[in-house]
């Protein structure tokens, strides 16, 4: 079976995405692993008893699964010719990887529920039909406990275990997290197995030389080298995204196999690719150490995995965030919502605060705030510093449990029709008070106040930070705005003081973001 493949409009790049099937890859080029200088007399440095030592605690996964037997009579059995969102969705599950990213024909991008999909009428149950699935894996307990991605056994119904002598044994899954696309499983060998331990991903360099170890195409054990391009890479693949990058040659089936460094220990888990055409071209990505083995042992202690959970929307916070707001860094995340009942809201949160740390940790944007929340367990205690109305506060909080969020109002709820309002030339916009009836039209709560955004300046600063008509703008300068009169006020304020710009709280059809708008002075 082929890889699943999307075409990136406008840029001729396709994500490639080996689950199931043949494991996701990560594709590269394959440059000597020796960047240092070579030792006197010109010996080649060789990496033998790096690979000596980690080598045999490597494996090979091997899995049936069930996927949907084609009965269109359009496709090849090797779903060369599927749709691409069915391709995806029969090999990596309604789940998986990459879910809600936009592909050809299906423009909306939103994953398939249980019962339709967004532009589909009803899905009909599909006959099944058996299929093989290649991986990589790595040992890290004697007694057989494996670690690999979660979409490589995703869907299994059989898993077996090859070890690096040619010794295969079953396996079952102790459990997974597939947020962070890991799984661990469990086999009973006769004898103790070799391990190989777990490295600090944090101390990685860029242009630090890495090995990859995995089972690529089938063919055996193998070895590619490569150094660490880039760290901190995010592919909205999840709320976690964290990514070393690489250009070590992985190929399909080495997906859940190990990054190691050059004492041969793990510090990353082969996990996926970017290609333009299917091939090596040496852009892969691997999850850091640090933050799979965190995973790894909640697994191993309690068979699952529970993400920490506060209840706030959030996001960046820009130069002009900070400044309207009295930060001397744009960094931080700034709170645009929380939710009602929430241990965020429990705890004193507001709507405006920004969250600098959490138990000392720094926080720079709001994907560390995710993670750092994510590796608490519900019920734990926690330490905010938060920038709240122009001061440090330390909030105190008890972690809950993710998975009990509140849907926001949304959809397709129409636009309230323009009325004539106050123009507020300074924002480059008119607003009208806000009635119960455009709430209901703009799709928002009942009791929801601010003022509607009746008609946008098309050359004026708030249609450049794209505000748009049916806006609803909530406060002002962490101040709310109730009438016409309040934002004209503060807008007025905000330039007697010589302020640059104004932070908006805009609510668009339930969804609450900052906007810092400048302001026009004259």
């Amino acid at each position: 079976m082929e890889d699943g493949m999307m075409n990136r409009r406008g840029r001729g790049w396709r994500t490639v995405l080996l689950a199931g099937v043949s494991a996701l890859s990560l594709l590269g080029t394959t440059p000597m692993m020796a960047v240092a200088e070579a030792p006197p007399g010109g010996m080649m440095v060789s990496y033998a008893d790096v690979v000596a030592k980690a080598k045999p605690a490597v494996v090979t996964i091997l899995t049936e699964i069930n996927v949907p037997q084609d009965t269109s009579g359009q496709g090849g059995g090797d779903g060369s010719q599927m749709p691409p969102d069915e391709f995806f969705r029969r090999f990596f599950g309604e789940n998986g990887p990459f879910q809600g990213m936009p592909f050809p024909g299906n423009p909306g991008g939103q994953g398939q529920g249980q019962g339709q999909g967004q532009g589909m009428g009803p899905m009909r149950p599909v006959p099944q039909q058996k299929g093989a699935a290649l991986g990589s894996g790595f040992i890290v307990s004697a007694d057989g406990t494996v670690v690999t991605n979660h979409h490589v056994v995703d869907n299994a119904t059989k898993i077996t275990v090859k070890l690096d002598d040619g010794t295969e044994l079953p396996a079952k899954v102790v459990g997974f997290d597939a947020k962070n696309d890991i799984a661990v499983l469990k086999v009973e060998p006769k004898a103790p197995l070799p391990v190989i331990a777990w490295g600090n991903s944090d101390a990685l360099r860029l242009g630090d030389p890495i090995l990859a170890i995995g089972d690529p195409f089938g063919i055996g054990p193998t070895v590619t080298a490569g150094i660490v391009s880039a760290r901190g890479r995010d592919l909205h693949n999840g709320p976690y995204d964290d990514f070393i990058q690489v250009d070590a040659a992985i190929n399909h089936g080495n997906s859940g196999g190990p990054l190691i460094d050059e004492q041969g220990e793990v510090v990353g888990i082969n996990t996926a690719i970017y290609s333009p055409n299917g091939g090596n071209v040496g852009v892969g990505f691997a999850i850091p150490a640090a933050q799979a083995q965190k995973v790894v042992e909640k697994i191993i202690q309690k068979g699952t995995i529970e993400h920490g959970f506060i209840g706030v929307g959030i996001q960046p916070v820009d130069e002009q965030i900070a400044g309207a707001i009295g930060l001397k860094e744009a960094k931080g995340a700034l709170v645009a919502s929380v939710v009602d009942g929430s241990p965020a809201a429990k705890a004193g949160i507001k709507v405006g605060d920004v969250v600098r740390s959490v138990n000392g940790t720094a926080i720079s944007d709001p994907r560390s705030l995710s993670r750092a929340i994510a590796d608490l367990s519900p019920g734990e205690k926690a330490t905010l510093d938060v920038w709240h109305e122009g001061a440090e506060k330390k909030v105190e909080i008890t972690i809950g449990k993710n998975g009990d969020q509140v849907a926001s109002a949304g959809g397709d709820q129409g636009q309230a029709a323009p009325t004539e309002g106050q123009k507020v030339a300074a924002l480059g916009l008119t607003v009208t008070d806000a009635s119960a009836d455009q709430a209901g039209q703009l799709g928002l709560p009942e009791g929801t106040t601010g003022v509607v955004v009746s008609d946008i300046d098309a050359k004026g600063p708030a249609a450049d930070k794209g505000l748009e008509q049916g806006d609803v703008i909530e406060s002002i300068n962490q101040s709310p705005v109730t009438t016409t009169a309040d934002l004209e006020k503060a807008v007025k304020e905000a330039k007697d003081a010589k302020r640059d710009a104004v932070l908006l709280l805009v609510n668009r059809q339930g969804q609450k973001s900052f906007i810092a708008v400048p302001l026009v002075q004259n």
